[in-house]
């Protein structure tokens, strides 16, 4: 309970501290968006992009073990 307490204490730093707006450059795109939305948006494109090579590797060794 107190590592989440901990955690969401640091969330709210880190957000309020990254309010001005930036702009980003996706190819030939120019994005407006507070420092906060783009660091949540790669860290969830981390996350996802993390999640889909565990689970494409956890389902490569399981077809593995069962062609045997």
């Amino acid at each position: 309970m107190i590592i989440v307490l901990v955690l969401l204490i640091l969330t709210a730093v880190i957000f309020f501290q990254n309010r001005e707006t930036i702009d980003t450059r996706i190819l030939f795109f120019t994005v407006s968006m507070s420092r906060a939305a783009a660091l949540s948006l790669s860290f969830l494109a981390g996350l996802v992009t993390g999640g889909t090579l565990m689970g494409l590797m956890r389902h490569r060794k399981s077809s593995d073990g069962s062609a045997a």
